[in-house]
């Protein structure tokens, strides 16, 4: 009789929070709408491949070689050339930002190519947009061995060949890069947000002081109040999916079985800490603004979701093990592309039940603290 009146408290608690969400709008909208432009507007907008770059060129040797130079880049797909008529006009173009690199080809350069001499072209790149010279010295690499292979194949060729084959993602695809580390995003921004701001609207209202009159335990009514959203974050981590498959084309290698148990260790992670933010808040506005420092921006710009963590520097790259958002990314990635298992991604898993361990702990003992007089 006793476990049955426990479960009927965390029914009745379970049954006002679907309510509430029924009938509020904000939290419908939020919960359908954003999983969809989330998608949408990062798997469609970000690219890591960049093609055809605004390249000015200036070939004032107008040779057989010059012009097969030219072509070469051309038709690599990674450069849109435009005839320049001087090397001033070429950097014209450049400093006047309607092209991101100048190639300047000076007279000479085909019959130096036919002889023992050097033949060089030189190439200026916008440093300003640090972003693009690494992608455009990578593409210029690739269009020299190119050239190389087509004028001096006798130089070209060598004893030493070396194959480079990518694994996982063979077309460097950045949408199968992208999509799949978007669950973790939609997720953190549903569980924390959803679940901050509900519940710190009824500190405001006082309903929540309501509780303090009945038998209902603080464990019960955390449970109760954070299984709508767990439903929810379901809901957005299978339209994701789903998206990412259908719309995205992107593979699945791994095991469905690895991946679950990841998805509902990340979204109680996160509905903790929303819980836990609502606790210490008590204000909607206070806790929006805290959803945002501790759980949105940390997710995109510090998770490994669009920037290396290898490349941050060394406090951050300890940071962020604090962050859910990045061992969850791992084990999305790690089943999407890799086909991981559980023996691969065992420190992702322990540091999401460590993680979790810590959040629920700290959560339930503020929450006890406010409830029990």
């Amino acid at each position: 009789m006793k476990w049955q009146m426990k479960w009927s408290r965390i029914i009745a608690v379970l049954r006002k929070e679907v309510f509430h969400i029924l009938r509020d709008p904000f939290t419908l909208a939020l919960a359908l709408a954003l999983p969809l432009i989330l998608v949408l507007v990062f798997g469609l907008a970000i690219e890591f491949n960049i093609r055809e770059l605004r390249m000015a060129v200036h070939d004032g040797d107008r040779t057989y070689q010059s012009r097969g130079l030219t072509e070469v880049l051309g038709s690599s797909g990674y450069f849109k050339l435009t005839n320049e008529v001087s090397p001033v006009a070429a950097m014209g173009a450049l400093e006047g930002e309607r092209a991101k690199a100048a190639l300047i080809i000076e007279k000479n350069f085909g019959k130096q190519l036919g002889s023992e001499q050097v033949a060089r072209a030189q190439v200026l790149l916008d440093g300003s947009d640090n972003s693009t010279v690494g992608l455009i010295l990578g593409y210029l690499n690739g269009v020299q061995k190119i050239a190389e292979h087509k004028f001096l194949p006798e130089v070209a060729s060598s004893n030493l060949e070396i194959r480079t084959k990518y694994l996982f993602n063979g077309e460097l695809n950045s949408r199968w890069f992208t999509v799949p580390g978007l669950l973790a995003i939609v997720i953190a921004i549903l569980s924390i947000l959803l679940t901050s701001l509900t519940i710190a609207r009824e500190w405001e209202n006082g309903s929540m002081e309501l509780l303090l009159s009945t038998p209902i335990r603080p464990l019960e009514i955390v449970i109760g109040k954070l299984v709508p959203y767990l439903v929810l974050g379901l809901g957005a981590a299978t339209f994701v999916y789903l998206l990412a498959r259908l719309g995205f084309g992107v593979p699945f290698r791994g095991s469905h079985f690895v991946l679950i148990p990841g998805v509902l260790l990340f979204i109680t992670a996160y509905l903790t800490q929303g819980l836990l933010i609502s606790v210490i808040t008590r204000r909607q506005q206070l806790a929006m603004q805290l959803s945002m420092m501790t759980g949105l921006l940390p997710s995109i710009l510090l998770s490994g979701f669009i920037f290396p963590i290898e490349n941050m520097p060394p406090f951050f790259q300890v940071f962020t093990s604090i962050l859910p958002a990045k061992w969850f990314i791992q084990i999305s990635r790690g089943t999407f592309l890799s086909g991981s298992g559980f023996a691969e991604l065992a420190t992702p898993f322990l540091a999401l039940f460590v993680l979790n361990g810590v959040l629920i702990m700290l959560a339930t003992k503020n929450f006890k603290k406010d409830l029990e007089p």
